[in-house]
């Protein structure tokens, strides 16, 4: 295997609807892509489903079945694999739960983000919000017991971590509902609050925070700047510790690696057994390093034979409604990330690259979407079917398609490609 490499690319929320301001054209077709036009032709393409219709469609479940597994089975929760990202050991009866800071304004999500809320501040909100609640912790929730911890991560996306009394699990169970608030902007989220088992205590605990962040010092900084306040703790994601099998064990293919900003895809990366890249000025939005990221995965092809290149700025800029920007993010990946990746490629006997969103973030919905997602695939050993562009039409038309988005990975790898 020395001298077979792998990569994918993942232009996360990719995809998307036709729109009118662009002549009926979706912002893959629009936007200026000499370098996917280039290889198009030479590109095996096609169409996958990423997202069960049991489960949301979001980037947790969508990017498991994207790099193999079956997300019926291997999905637990959202929280727990950030959880992993920042290296929190979670007991058997632990539960984590991601805790957006976010800006609401009557019950309407004005802001998922909190006007993308710096680390510095997050942490300290959270830091006064954390004092505050373990002081009274049994009066919020005296149905739960044990603790609650606050684990800042990276600007909005932050945890809560449930730890219970030993002999006294929490009551969450597969009846606990909660909602993404990415999901929601600019609507009302009056009846999206937690809702099933445990729901009452979660909301207690969210009612607490919100009390709790009206007057908190940097809340009011904020304001005082002209800056969205955080006004509320939104928990989501729920889930306990996941027990997935390693890349290497799975597909016999290794070892591998994972560049990005999120912490979402360093904790899929670390259950996967695989190392994480940090490349400075990767920031998860539309101002990320574009050509650090290629050229960190080049460079990272003579360690590894498996790399993975998340790019999460067309996602973001489909939540904010921004064609306009959704563009320039896929031209950037155009021009600074794939070339130098595909250099690199070309220098060793056996190589592919898989270029795939995990889901659809149509800038008209400004949410994720659980619909077919395009894919192309170059290499040194693929014929190509000959399509002079790589868009959603174009994977449409193709007769290859994977039901089942997990499927796609063993053909990836090695196989013919169905």
């Amino acid at each position: 295997m020395k001298n077979s490499k792998r990569v994918v690319v993942i232009p996360d929320g990719f995809a998307d609807l036709p729109i009118a301001a662009l002549g009926g054209r979706t912002p893959m077709q629009a936007a200026k892509t000499p370098t996917l036009d280039r290889w198009a032709p030479r590109a095996a393409q096609g169409r996958s489903h990423n997202v069960p219709p049991q489960l949301s469609p979001g980037s947790d479940v969508a990017t498991l079945a994207l790099l193999g597994y079956d997300p019926l089975t291997t999905y637990t929760g959202r929280a727990p694999l950030e959880a992993a990202a920042q290296g929190i050991e979670l007991g058997p009866d632990d539960w984590a739960f991601r805790c957006n800071m976010v800006c609401l304004d009557d019950d309407v999500m004005k802001d998922f983000t909190a006007g993308h809320i710096s680390t510095e501040d997050a942490t300290e909100i959270l830091a006064d919000v954390q004092r505050a609640v373990a002081e009274r912790w049994n009066e919020i929730a005296p149905e739960l017991g044990g603790t609650v911890e606050f684990r800042p991560g990276v600007s909005y996306r932050n945890l809560a971590i449930f730890r219970p009394e030993p002999g006294r699990p929490f009551p969450f169970d597969s009846t606990t509902r909660t909602f993404a608030p990415h999901d929601y902007s600019d609507r009302s989220v009056s009846d999206v609050y937690p809702q099933g088992a445990g729901s009452a205590a979660v909301c207690a605990l969210m009612a607490e925070c919100k009390a709790l962040l009206k007057n908190q010092k940097t809340n009011l900084q904020r304001v005082a700047r002209g800056e969205l306040p955080a006004t509320d703790c939104w928990l989501w994601g729920q889930g306990k510790r996941p027990t997935l099998k390693s890349f290497a064990d799975e597909y016999q293919w290794g070892p591998g690696a994972m560049i990005t900003a999120v912490d979402l895809l360093r904790g899929i990366a670390r259950n996967l057994g695989w190392d994480v890249v940090a490349v400075p000025g990767a920031t998860g939005y539309v101002d990320t390093d574009y050509a650090g990221k290629g050229t960190y995965a080049a460079q990272a092809l003579d360690e590894y034979d498996i790399v993975v290149v998340h790019i999460e700025a067309p996602d973001e800029m489909g939540h904010e409604g921004s064609y306009e920007k959704k563009i320039y993010s896929l031209e950037q990946i155009d021009e600074q990330t794939l070339p130098p990746i595909l250099d690199k490629l070309q220098t060793f006997d056996d190589w592919r690259l898989l270029i795939s969103p995990d889901h659809p973030t149509p800038v008209s919905t400004k949410t994720h979407s659980r619909g077919y997602v395009p894919w192309a695939i170059v290499g040194s050993d693929v014929e190509g079917d000959g399509f002079s562009t790589y868009d959603e039409t174009t994977g449409a038309q193709s007769s290859r398609f994977y039901p089942q988005g997990q499927n796609l990975m063993k053909h990836f790898l090695r196989g013919d490609l169905q």
